[in-house]
């Protein structure tokens, strides 16, 4: 029981996916007809400044009617994604010889006469 006296919700079937700072829980539950849902938690760890650690979770709750959809979109998501950049991860992150494309227009921006104002561009914050 939980402080609000309600019974905790009993784990039926769960799988974690560590992926760097991110971990990912799948976790199958029970709804009160005792019908079965899918829970996918992201969880990410954060350093405050004095050292200790904080997790930041985000949750989505997947219903048996939805799985079809979200398997086909998830499914074609992710064959976009490879079709269009494969599977080698392309990240400042994950490469240490990543260059960003920015990088080399600056070595040309220096050879020209132009300010950084001159190469700013006009960005529109309307759709926030």
């Amino acid at each position: 029981m939980s402080d609000k006296g309600m019974m905790e919700k009993e784990e039926i079937f769960s799988k974690v996916l560590r992926a760097g700072r991110r971990t990912y829980f799948f976790d199958v539950r029970s709804t009160r007809a005792d019908d079965y849902y899918l829970t996918i938690t992201e969880s990410k760890k954060f350093t405050n400044d004095d050292g200790s650690f904080y997790y930041k979770k985000h949750k989505i709750y997947l219903y048996k009617e939805d799985f079809d959809g979200f398997r086909e979109i998830l499914e074609e998501m992710t064959n976009y994604i490879i079709s269009e950049k494969g599977e080698e991860v392309i990240s400042e992150r994950h490469q240490k010889d990543f260059k960003k494309e920015y990088d080399d227009d600056s070595t040309e921006s220096s050879a020209s006469n132009s300010t950084p104002a001159e190469k700013f561009t006009d960005v529109s914050f309307d759709d926030i």
